[in-house]
């Protein structure tokens, strides 16, 4: 196994403003005492309290998200994997990314969901996020209301982004950036 650079690792840290990442296996421990660290270390720098909440409520989406999706896929192991980087850019705003193996077929639905959130306006948005709140819910539907994406688009001072890279003939990591 190649020997770990921690320095190299530090210095490429530093230059891309990251200030928190993670990189494995990701429980509903692990993601709560990550999530209270995070929200420590931003109120230590004196942020406000609508940036802590904003990234704080990012970090939680997208974490959730790659829980449920690996328990809904069944998936463990390597697969069941995430990265999550929370930055800052070289404008001051945060940034959140996350990432992990999906089915490429359950990637490829999520960039076009993402593409159209992307192209909506905050009008938009909010209008997206109500219509969403009054649809009926499956109730035997795992995973919320289908409402965090949009909420993550709402809070997000950009348009979302997202990458899909092809691993083999039916997996693809999937990546999602949010600008708060």
């Amino acid at each position: 196994m190649e020997q770990v650079d921690v320095l190299t690792l530090r210095e490429a840290f530093t230059r891309q403003g990251i200030m928190l990442g993670f990189n494995g296996p990701f429980s509903a421990t692990l993601m709560e005492e990550i999530g209270k660290a995070l929200r420590k270390h931003m109120e230590g720098l004196a942020e406000s309290p609508s940036a802590v909440t904003d990234v704080f409520s990012a970090y939680i989406e997208l974490s959730q998200n790659i829980r449920h999706y690996a328990a809904s896929r069944g998936v463990s192991g390597a697969a069941a994997e995430a990265t999550i980087i929370v930055s800052r850019d070289e404008d001051g705003r945060y940034v959140v990314s996350a990432g992990n193996v999906v089915l490429t077929e359950d990637g490829e639905g999520l960039v076009q969901r993402i593409a159209a959130l992307a192209a909506m306006d905050k009008a938009e948005l909010k209008a997206a996020f109500k219509t969403q709140m009054r649809a009926p819910r499956d109730p035997d539907a795992k995973t919320g209301a289908g409402l965090g994406l949009i909420d993550l688009a709402r809070r997000a001072s950009a348009p979302l982004q997202c990458n899909l890279k092809p691993l083999d003939d039916a997996h693809a990591f999937f990546s999602l950036r949010v600008v708060i």
